[in-house]
């Protein structure tokens, strides 16, 4: 199958409500997938990563084009990033299944779409350009959105590829086709811009330094920063670039402070850097990295976490003891987690819900979190069960080794029992969370809610239930005591809130 990313870059880094709004119509558009989404408060921006069916891929930027068109007033935006529009760049790369060529019609026909169902002038750049001038996305944002006002009703070499010679408070948007890009920034110790703004001049491609190399020095804070586009990481790779920065830097009294990949950063290129850090020599393969090797034999080595919905549900079917009880309790209070976000997502930014939106995005960061600390107990479930039967198998023909054995079968047994201890507390705080969303949140999300509560009750009962299990081969008294005692606490009254909770979103018009 066919695989695009795409990483569009919206000119809003300060409002979380509009860049949640934002991604949450990408994400509805389509089947695409959100890797990642990135806001700085400084350049007031935000990138976001999305990889998918190309056809996916195209309808999902174009919602978050329309969405960043009807929250974002150009006028008013301040940043130190070059912008031209509220969706300022939106680059297609090739993943698999499809070459660069093959983006280029994806790029011309969501530019196209977009001068024409909402007025936005559209520029096209790199391998989508429709002249020489037009490829290096800095060209085309000279002057930025204040300068390309003017420009663009009176230079006619500023003309847009499609749409009006007028900007709208949505201002322009360069749509194109390029390979995998890395944005990389490394942080000097000082306040003066000026020094970030001559390393960047040194390192760049266009003032004669490293190819493929984009640079910027910008005022940051607490200090300041080369900024970098890196648009071909095999032919001049991060480390030699930050080799680089870090002589310069010397050589004016300073050193790098940190550095940072904005985005997401392909394997290689963090291979690259290592292997230079550590002189690694003849002899040496990234065959040798065990995950990648693990990857090549695709021994069933995968993480229960990793595995899909039908490959789950397999295991779980199976004559093998894992994944139990334990890991499906897990999943769901994950499932109702999932729920949670859903919910606050489709409540945020809708009309008649504005004094419910704060809480939502607080609710919708606690879901986030406790759905990945859930998902991550499914294998730490598995694999505690499986430390318990390595325990019952270890050899037992002297006094010692009986004793050595009953040691260990009670120490894996107290860790077995802290899982679904943990498993219980965590669907305990998500059942809260949903308990405080589901009266204020969209009411046609209500059933959501309603659902996630029941599915999380049950993660919270069978997480317990396992622990009780667990505690029946325990002999350390107090141990037992004190599991029962969180239990307690845990389970007191919460099957009634949940049920009552429930009760009122069923009769509720």
């Amino acid at each position: 199958m066919a695989l695009v990313e795409c990483v569009p870059n919206f000119s809003e880094g300060r409002r979380p409500e509009v860049v949640e709004a934002i991604i949450e119509s990408m994400r509805s558009a389509s089947n695409v997938r959100i890797l990642d989404a990135r806001s700085d408060p400084d350049h007031n921006r935000t990138v976001v990563t999305m990889v998918g069916a190309p056809a996916d891929v195209v309808e999902a930027a174009f919602s978050g084009i329309k969405k960043a068109a009807e929250l974002i007033d150009m006028d008013a935006h301040k940043g130190e990033h070059p912008r031209i529009g509220a969706t300022d760049v939106v680059p297609f790369v090739p993943v698999s299944g499809i070459s660069l060529e093959e983006c280029v019609p994806l790029a011309r026909g969501l530019a196209e779409r977009v001068s024409r169902e909402l007025g936005i002038p559209t520029y096209l750049y790199e391998a989508a350009a429709t002249s020489p001038d037009r490829i290096d996305l800095a060209d085309l944002r000279r002057g930025q959105y204040e300068g390309l006002r003017e420009a663009i009703r009176s230079d006619p070499a500023r003309k847009p590829d499609f749409g009006p010679t007028e900007l709208p408070r949505a201002g322009a948007t360069v749509v194109g086709a390029r390979e995998f890009l890395i944005a990389y920034n490394a942080y000097l110790n000082t306040y003066d811009v000026e020094k970030a703004k001559e390393i960047a001049r040194k390192i760049r491609e266009k003032g004669g330094g490293f190819p493929f190399v984009k640079a910027m020095g910008f005022h940051t804070k607490p200090f300041v920063q080369v900024s970098m586009n890196l648009t071909n990481f095999r032919r001049t790779p991060v480390h030699e670039v930050l080799d680089a920065i870090r002589s310069e830097a010397r050589l004016m009294g300073l050193e790098v402070t940190e550095t940072e990949v904005y985005g997401m950063v392909p394997a290689d290129a963090l291979f690259a850097a290592a292997e230079h850090e550590l002189q690694l020599g003849k002899g040496w393969t990234r065959e040798q990295v065990i995950e990648r090797r693990l990857e090549e034999l695709g021994a069933g080595l995968t993480p229960l976490r990793s595995l899909s919905v039908e490959q789950f549900l397999d295991k779980v079917a199976s004559a093998e003891p894992t994944p139990g009880g334990g890991s499906t309790s897990c999943l769901s209070s994950a499932l109702g987690a999932s729920l949670g976000a859903m919910v606050c997502r489709l409540t945020i930014g809708k009309k008649g819900y504005e004094e419910a939106q704060p809480l939502m995005l607080e609710k919708l960061e606690r879901f986030e979190g406790l759905r990945k600390v859930l998902v991550r107990l499914i294998d730490e479930d598995a694999a505690s069960y499986q430390k318990v039967m390595g325990a019952f198998r270890l050899p037992k023909g002297s006094e010692e080794e009986k004793l050595v054995r009953s040691r260990a079968i009670q120490d894996a047994t107290k860790a077995a029992a802290e899982v679904p201890m943990r498993t219980a507390a965590l669907s305990k705080e998500v059942i809260e969370h949903l308990l405080a969303v589901a009266p204020k949140c969209n009411k046609n999300a209500a059933s959501d809610a309603a659902v996630g509560l029941e599915s999380t009750l049950t993660g919270l009962l069978g997480a317990c239930l396992n622990v009780e299990i667990n505690l029946a081969s325990i002999k350390d008294e107090e141990f037992k005591a004190q599991a029962r005692s969180k239990l307690d606490s845990l389970l007191a009254g919460t099957k009634e809130r949940v049920e009552a909770a429930v009760a009122g979103i069923r009769t509720t018009p």
